[in-house]
């Protein structure tokens, strides 16, 4: 008897050396995983961290609630909104924004992210305008403006027609969907009178977003490798 209640005795403290053991590996496991999310979210907070130079042809791969698209970028057309984009990109800004404003026949638009600390640290953290040299054609990706020069920030627009009569206002596009148009196109289009309120947007966020449960939304976007030189082929008409 006494032998076999000190080897019961063992095997429990065996065991509980083993949980002890494995969850310590766990914790050594996500302790990184979890400084690394703190870390990006410090950078998110502090646009003067976020300046890196793009590289002169990179591509963006946005995972959606729809499907995936993946944007090319010619730093030469337009190197300041280049290398913004490319930042937020390689940073994690888009992960889990919403397309909050989808027009079909014009453009949908996105780029408020949904932790209100971080979209306000972005708020006044303007762009000088690039020069317009490409058109806004469909398929064509450019940032918005606050309506005034000098006041591009985070938020960009993806065209779905030929809207050339931005390029006179200085809407200058910095790349083009070069594949996954047909899931742009799926996009979640809400009704005029349903649109979210942008300043609730900026002020509370995705938990605001909530009550647009149909909205689509970036799940993560990455920079991936340009697997080809040659020109982008033109984005297909959408289907009338």
């Amino acid at each position: 008897m006494f032998t076999r209640r000190r080897a019961s005795s063992l095997a429990v403290r065996s065991r509980g050396v083993g949980t002890g053991t494995a969850l310590a590996l766990t914790l050594a496991l996500a302790l990184p995983a979890a400084i690394g999310v703190a870390a990006q979210t410090n950078k998110l907070v502090d646009p003067s961290r976020l300046t890196e130079t793009a590289p002169d042809l990179f591509r963006a791969r946005f995972d959606t609630s729809k499907g995936s698209f993946v944007i090319e970028v010619h730093r030469e057309w337009a190197p300041i909104g280049a290398d913004r984009f490319y930042n937020l990109v390689k940073n994690g800004f888009y992960d889990g924004t919403r397309f909050f404003r989808v027009r079909p026949g014009f453009m949908a638009q996105f780029g408020l992210n949904g932790n209100p600390e971080i979209q306000r640290a972005w708020q006044r953290a303007f762009l000088r305008d690039d020069p317009v040299t490409q058109k806004n054609e469909r398929g064509y990706v450019t940032f918005t403006t606050e309506g005034r020069p000098q006041s591009r920030f985070t938020q960009i627009f993806i065209n779905y027609a030929d809207n050339t009569r931005l390029d006179a206002d200085g809407f200058a596009p910095f790349g083009q969907v070069v594949t996954g148009m047909e899931v742009v196109d799926k996009l979640f289009a809400p009704a005029d009178d349903a649109q979210p309120d942008q300043r609730r947007i900026l002020r509370d966020g995705n938990e605001y977003l909530k009550e647009f449960p149909k909205l689509d939304f970036v799940k993560r976007a990455t920079i991936v490798p340009v697997t080809t030189t040659k020109p982008a082929a033109p984005a297909r008409q959408r289907p009338s």
